[in-house]
């Protein structure tokens, strides 16, 4: 303006008069205090001052620049973003999903919305300050930070949160609308046509964050809440989870500094899995030690394997784990906070509604609603298999308030009320293998409905820490009769899951239960079956033996003829083990006789492929083969008197015991013919060694038929499978049987 003025050589006063404008006005504006004069006044001064075209245009295109630098212009101090923690550590791939949402073009009509959400204590809020300041160079014209307080008693309205953000916009509050509309549409069409981040932190409710959303163009907003806010459309969504043990101790590593060298790695690795992998209780740990240069790291990872003092020792100055979870919690409604307390008393990890039912002592559906409020809050997470589990560390904050809320003789009582319903559950499933039980007759009402083996054997597989849980919790508090009755209820079970790991102690606790009630037979009973359970890999044969030797005493002086036969069996099949092959092939042969003449044509078979496993081991093969066939051939037929699902077991491993003794005997052909049968079958049940075994033997077979590839593909399935029931030495042997036909 001056430039143009002097060339014009007039005053201001004279170029005032000319164009009708002050020449206060004229003086600020060329002394820089005004750099965005209005439309009218811009053209005023150019008609005044006799402007060329291109003259005119530039002054006026730099008005309109300035006007739009003075809307721009914010006060500092609004909504700036917190600075971002120097030891920030991890999350690569979601700072990755990020960077790409953020800086992607948006779909015409589409705002580019990242929604964060996850439990308290993840590190939501670092994470997205951390994000929003490796974005910053993206969005020139600003990245705006704002807490709307989701977890407080009275979180940011919502008429508020959008008046701070239009002044941090540089909306003068004179200017700001009074209604949520109208500062709403005010808000984002200041958005539209720039490029601006926006983070939302701690969101309480859809309603609340919806108007904050931009509408498409170049603007983004990152939001993060406890919540699941599943009711916001239109947006992307990421799930932030515990960190991962490595990046858990490396966040720890961090926060310590030089002092983490003399903290040692294997205690600072133990802090960090105590921690849950939690952020929040990282930090404070990582305080803690810093702030008591005198402690240990080993020192303090003692004190935290103490669950009852773990929530207290996770606190540092005003960082306190349990009040981040408190924040939460008092969210909830009074049934759904009932609800989460009791469920620190399911034993297991996980559990379902039907649990959460009983533990609450609420309706199905009630049990529903609340564990959908408490996901929604990330105090439970849920899975596609309609499981919930708690965070190691809720779960004690759970405990802990349920301690400080409910009475003594309540919690005991619902402790009484949970394991009982879970050892009837189990104990009801458990039967459904039984061939004198199977489906009850009168179910009893209180239980979930099992309406077919593959519902009761589903219920026991998911439910397994829960009901030995409360198997373990009866036992200790001399509940002896329903122990008893749960363990008796899973031998035949459990020969659907032989590899599984607890039946040792599920056996061990029903043999204490008999002793404990005097009863020498089910003491005998209990006793066969866990010296069973040490034949299975990784086999203790010489345990068996003392087991065995222990019921076989217990069932003579109390004349139970079965069990005396099943001791003979177990320890024939351990001597097989030791080696010691006439001695185990004459104990078997015993059970053997004494299970045919009570007319227990299952037990019968096990004892024959005892008898054939010595037989073969002696190299008398085709004697072996004939023990094999007959076993196959009781099994096959439904008139032998064999329990179905006893005979659907026995069959596949009689056929693969036969395919291994028809190989051994240079019938190939047969061979292959058996163990390709009896694979088949084992399809039908869980992954096992003796399918493993099968595979090996089929294609060891197949090897020597030159049958090189098929040869390999069978060692490949076997080398799994043996991978899978814990058997690493045998996987690795097929392994290298399968590279060495290569």
């Amino acid at each position: 303006m001056r430039r143009h003025r002097h060339a014009a050589r007039l005053t201001l006063e004279q170029l005032a008069e000319a164009s009708g404008v002050s020449a206060r006005t004229l003086s600020n504006m060329e002394r820089g205090r005004s750099r965005g004069p209005q439309h009218r006044t811009v053209t005023a001064l150019a008609d005044a001052l006799a402007l060329e075209k291109i003259a005119r245009e530039q002054l006026i295109e730099l008005a309109r620049d300035g006007r739009l630098r003075d809307h721009w212009t914010r006060p500092t101090g609004l909504c700036e973003l917190p600075r971002s923690v120097d030891d920030f550590t991890g999350r690569a791939a979601e700072l990755a999903w990020t960077d790409d949402l953020m800086r992607a073009a948006a779909s015409p009509g589409v705002a580019g919305v990242g929604l964060i959400t996850g439990p308290a204590g993840l590190g939501k809020t670092t994470f997205a300050v951390r994000a929003a300041h490796a974005l910053r160079p993206s969005f020139p014209d600003g990245v705006f930070f704002l807490d709307l307080f989701g977890m407080s008693p009275q979180p940011l309205a919502v008429d508020e949160a959008l008046a701070l953000l239009l002044r941090a916009l540089g909306v003068a509050d004179q200017q700001i609308p009074n209604d949520i509309s109208g500062r709403a549409s005010l808000y984002r069409s200041l958005l539209r046509d720039r490029r601006v981040l926006v983070v939302l932190d701690n969101a309480a409710s859809e309603e609340q964050i919806r108007p904050m959303l931009p509408s498409g163009g170049g603007s983004r907003a990152l939001a993060t809440s406890r919540r699941l806010l599943a009711g916001l459309e239109g947006v992307r969504r990421l799930s932030l989870g515990p960190l991962p043990l490595l990046e858990a101790a490396e966040l720890l590593t961090g926060i310590l500094g030089e002092r983490s060298a003399s903290d040692g790695k294997p205690a600072l690795t133990q802090l960090a899995q105590l921690c849950g992998g939690l952020p929040l209780a990282l930090r404070i740990i990582g305080n803690r030690l810093v702030s008591r240069p005198d402690w240990s790291a080993a020192e303090l990872a003692a004190r935290l394997t103490d669950e009852e003092r773990r929530l207290d020792q996770l606190s540092a100055g005003d960082l306190k784990i349990a009040n981040a979870f408190g924040m939460s919690y008092e969210q909830l409604a009074a049934s759904a906070r009932r609800v989460f307390r009791r469920l620190a008393l399911v034993p297991g990890w996980d559990f379902d509604a039907t649990l959460a039912a009983v533990v609450g002592e609420i309706s199905i559906e009630d049990a529903w609603d609340a564990l959908d409020e408490l996901v929604d809050l990330g105090l439970l997470q849920d899975s596609t298999s309609g499981r919930y589990r708690f965070h190691d560390l809720v779960r004690l904050f759970a405990r802990d308030r349920l301690h400080k809320e409910d009475a003594e003789a309540e919690r005991d009582a619902l402790t009484e009320t949970v394991t009982s319903w879970l050892l009837r559950m189990a104990t009801t499933a458990g039967r459904w293998f039984e061939p004198a039980y199977g489906r009850p007759d009168r179910p009893d009402p209180d239980l979930a409905d099992l309406s077919s083996s593959e519902e009761a054997e589903r219920w026991l597989h998911v439910n397994a820490d829960n009901w030995l849980g409360a198997l373990r919790y009866a036992a200790s508090s001399g509940r002896h009769a329903a122990v008893l009755d749960c363990a008796t209820s899973m031998p035949w079970f459990s020969g659907w899951w032989i590899h599984a790991p607890h039946w040792r102690e599920v056996f061990a606790l029903g043999a204490e239960a008999a002793a404990a009630l005097g009863d020498p037979v089910q003491q005998a009973t209990q006793l066969n079956y866990r010296a069973r359970f040490y034949l299975v890999h990784p086999a203790d044969p010489e345990t068996t033996l003392r087991y065995a030797a222990q019921a076989l005493d217990l069932a003579t002086r109390g004349g139970a003829t079965a069990q005396i036969a099943w001791a003979h069996n177990y320890s024939g099949a351990a001597l097989l083990r030791l080696g010691r092959l006439d001695e185990a092939a004459a104990s078997a042969s015993r059970a053997a006789e004494m299970f045919r003449a009570n007319g227990d044509i299952d037990a019968y078979c096990q004892c024959l492929g005892t008898v054939g496993e010595c037989l073969r081991g002696d190299g008398r093969h085709a004697e072996a083969l004939e023990r094999y066939l007959e076993m196959g051939d009781l099994a096959g037929d439904e008139g032998s008197g064999m329990t179905p699902s006893i005979a659907a077991l026995t069959r596949p491993n009689a056929l693969a015991a036969a395919g291994l003794c028809l190989g051994l005997l240079g019938r190939r052909a047969e061979a292959i013919v058996m163990f390709t049968e009896a694979i088949s079958l084992f399809e039908r049940f869980p992954l096992s060694g003796s399918q493993a075994r099968c595979l090996e033997g089929l294609a060891a077979v197949l090897a020597d038929e030159n049958r090189t590839g098929e040869s390999r593909r069978a060692y490949g399935r076997a080398a799994e499978v043996f991978e899978a029931v814990g058997d690493a030495e045998a996987a690795g042997r097929c392994r290298d049987l399968a590279a060495a036909l290569r």
